[in-house]
Parts: C-alpha cells; sequence; structure tokens
C-alpha cells in the first residue's frame, strides 16, 4: 500500500490552496502538516522544514516518495501521473490559454503581496502596496478573461487557471481592494466557490484554521 501523500500546508496559504483543490478535484487523500507562517518567528524557517523545501516556503507535498515544492509545479505532476478529472486541456493552444493565466496570477500578482515581501514594505505601506499588486494584475487578468471564460477562466472546463484564481481574489477581499472593476473575475470566482472541491480545501475548513476564522 502506498504511502498516504503528505501536504505542509497553512490554512492562509493561497499557493497552498490551489494545490487543496488539486488534490480534491482528483479525489486524493491526503495527511495535512500544518506549518504556522506566523507562529515562532514562522515554523517555515524551522531546519527540519529547511530540509524538506529549502525555499522555506509553503505548500510541500510528499508523494510517491519524493517532494515537490512550488504549487504549479505540485498541480502539473498530479495532473501526469493521475490525470482525472483534467486539470489543463489537450488542445495545445487552451493548454497555453491556462498556463499564462496560472502564470500571471502565480508569478505576477501572488509573490508582490506575500507575507516575506510585505515584510520588507513596512507596516504603514502594507495595504497599499498589496492593493496595488493586486489591482494591477487584475486589470490585466479581467481583460484576458473576457475573452477566454466561459463558465470558468478557460472555456466551461475547471482548469488549473480557476485553482489560481479563487486563492487570488480571496486575497484581494482581505486587502480590501474593490472589486467591482472586474465582473469577469466575480462572476468565475462565484461559479467555482459552488463546487465542493473549492468548498472542503477553504482556508475556513482546515486543520490549522483558527476557531475564529471557522466556518
Amino acid at each position: 500500500m502506498p504511502a498516504r501523500p503528505v501536504l505542509y500546508s497553512y490554512f492562509r496559504s493561497s499557493c497552498t490552496w490551489r494545490v487543496r483543490i488539486a488534490l480534491a478535484l482528483k479525489g486524493i487523500d491526503y495527511e495535512t502538516v500544518p506549518v504556522n507562517l506566523i507562529k515562532d518567528g514562522g515554523q517555515q524557517f524551522s531546519k527540519e522544514f529547511q530540509t524538506l523545501n529549502p525555499m522555506k516556503q509553503v505548500p510541500a507535498l510528499k508523494i510517491d516518495g519524493i517532494t515537490i515544492g512550488q504549487s504549479l509545479a505540485i498541480i502539473e505532476y498530479l495532473e501526469e501521473t493521475r490525470p482525472t478529472p483534467r486539470l489543463l486541456p489537450q488542445d495545445p493552444q487552451k493548454k497555453a490559454i491556462v498556463r499564462m493565466i496560472s502564470d500571471l496570477i502565480a508569478s505576477g500578482i501572488q509573490p508582490l503581496q506575500n507575507l516575506s515581501v510585505l515584510k520588507q514594505v513596512g507596516e504603514e505601506k502594507q495595504l497599499p502596496w498589496a492593493q496595488e499588486a493586486i489591482t494591477s494584475g487584475f486589470n490585466a487578468l479581467e481583460q484576458i478573461l473576457q475573452s477566454t471564460a466561459g463558465k470558468y477562466c478557460v472555456g466551461d472546463e475547471v482548469s488549473m487557471a480557476d485553482l489560481c484564481l479563487v486563492p487570488q481574489v480571496a486575497n484581494a477581499q482581505r486587502f480590501k481592494v474593490d472589486l467591482s472593476h472586474y465582473p469577469t473575475i466575480c462572476q468565475i470566482n462565484k461559479a467555482l466557490l459552488a463546487l465542493e472541491a473549492f468548498q472542503v480545501s477553504h482556508p475556513s475548513r482546515q486543520p490549522d484554521t483558527p476557531a475564529e476564522l471557522r466556518a
């Protein structure tokens, strides 16, 4: 019997949420090991965790005898080894669009408003900094989605792009971004949050979610 996959997770981490959605959609049973990014100066900086992921970030997934960091690399591995349901379209052009949207969020928005960057910015500048990073990215994303979206980001099938979108909208809400300028983003987000995989993976429903934030 192969060992259950182990996901090193923080309830609020948007990158980890992407992976939790993929695991839920693909029906993969896994164990969660919480890594608190705030407590004890950040448990991701412990020697033990650094051995696991030298980048000192979540997520990290132990699966099939290897450990993978970086959410999109994890999702692509799950896609190649457990292809059902499909999160990347077979059509090369649609697949490129899914990857483009995923990268736009995972490389072009999220890192700029990540905890490690906000710490460098200084407390009083954190909110405007995060809002600017998200607004700038969402302006581009809204425009792209107007031509690619059906029910979801790319047509009517849930893809890796959707796994990136929902956690980033949650970040935008946390940083009080005015989402009224982004009707397409909001419509897709609403449709996705109705799906069970997006609900069970939600930050308010994790083993390490504080009592006051539980759904």
